[in-house]
């Protein structure tokens, strides 16, 4: 993936976009410089673009990973960040250090996040249930295995002083560690899929870009309820305002956070549908709206989820995407478009449910297929 740098030299000048741009792979997180005057993006093969002040020090983009980017975390100076791939492996870049990961151990389900110390002496990565692994100076203070069954946890973020976190699940739920202090959960029916700390509480942002404030974090504004071209996948606090970011690459600031631009507008590549799927495998509008509403109760609206039982965006498990994927898709559901594990789901659907419309019910789905 290119590297895309940009600076806001001049009010007048126009911020740059992603208007014509093709990228390899979608946005999955972002992270502000420390000044708040500048940004990162960070999409699903490791690539980055930088804004504003943001400076690039290299990335993963031109490396084959085992497994997909799922997050990233800038160092306390803005002169250095980490990323983090779905099997805990880290990747330090700059001033940033690399104390460890989790990609040589058996994980129960895959990485969704990481979570740098105040002072950038280590790190937590944090699984979709629950478990947390503390690197370098981060301590373990407990973790939310076990306490999600239904819903994955989409998230972490610390508390001001390092001595606490909170974890946030896709239904809205959240749970503290250590000296965070819970102070409320999301709304039913508002897929989370990212949090973000702000001294002593913290926001979740939706979906649909829909803020959710808690224990004294300002509520500043949001793109709930609008029509956005992308889905929303993550949000970054700054001093007195907050990023949210669309897997298009689309930025939105709230408060007195500074918009430098963005790849909002730009399209992922999709690859040739195979020569042995092309003719009469379409999904129709139904199917696609059903199972949409699985991929948010599974996973959160993410889609390249890719953990050791299950994979994708629809929770498949391994064995069963290597048997109803009869069409030439790639071999692991995480690294298929959303509209291939749909048509798998409708092979799968037809074979055991004898209905190539049937889908479990949104709020009702449960993780297995």
């Amino acid at each position: 993936m290119a590297v895309f740098t940009a600076h806001a030299s001049a009010a007048s000048a126009a911020v740059p976009t992603g208007v014509g741009v093709v990228l390899n792979a979608p946005i999955v997180d972002l992270a502000p410089t420390p000044d708040g005057h500048g940004y990162w993006e960070v999409a699903s093969d490791g690539g980055i673009f930088a804004f504003g002040n943001a400076q690039f020090y290299g990335s993963t983009g031109s490396v084959q990973l085992n497994k997909p980017i799922v997050g990233m975390q800038s160092t306390p100076d803005g002169h250095g960040y980490w990323e983090v791939a779905a099997d805990g492996g880290v990747f330090a870049f700059g001033d940033a250090r690399f104390f460890g990961s989790t990609a040589a151990n058996h994980l129960s389900q895959t990485i969704v996040g990481i979570e740098s110390t105040p002072d950038g002496g280590g790190y937590w990565v944090v699984a979709s249930d629950g478990d947390v692994f503390a690197f370098g100076d981060a301590q373990f203070y407990g973790s939310a295995s076990g306490m999600s069954p239904t819903s994955p946890i989409v998230g972490m973020t610390s508390t001001p002083d390092g001595h606490g976190y909170w974890e946030a699940a896709a239904n809205g739920s959240v749970f503290a560690f250590g000296d965070a202090k819970f102070a409320g959960s999301g709304p039913s029916g508002s897929p989370v899929v990212g949090i973000s700390a702000s001294g002593a509480g913290y926001r979740l942002v939706a979906l649909d870009g829909g803020v959710f404030a808690f224990g004294g974090a300002t509520f500043y504004g949001s793109t709930g309820g609008q029509s956005l071209n992308s889905a929303v996948v993550g949000m970054a606090s700054t001093k007195d305002g907050y990023l949210t970011v669309a897997f298009d690459g689309g930025i939105f600031a709230f408060g007195t956070a500074g918009f430098y631009g963005s790849l909002g507008g730009s399209t992922v590549y999709s690859p040739p549908a195979p020569v042995a799927a092309a003719a009469g495998v379409g999904i129709t509008d139904f199917q696609h709206a059903a199972w949409d509403k699985v991929n948010i109760c599974e996973e959160g609206g993410r889609w390249n989820v890719d953990g050791s039982n299950f994979s994708g965006g629809l929770g498949f498990s391994h064995a069963n995407w290597a048997q109803f994927n009869t069409f030439g898709y790639p071999a692991d559901a995480a690294y298929a478009t959303p509209d291939q594990q749909i048509r798998v789901a409708v092979a799968f659907a037809t074979h055991y449910w004898g209905d190539p419309n049937a889908a479990p019910d949104q709020n009702g789905c449960g993780h297995g297929y």
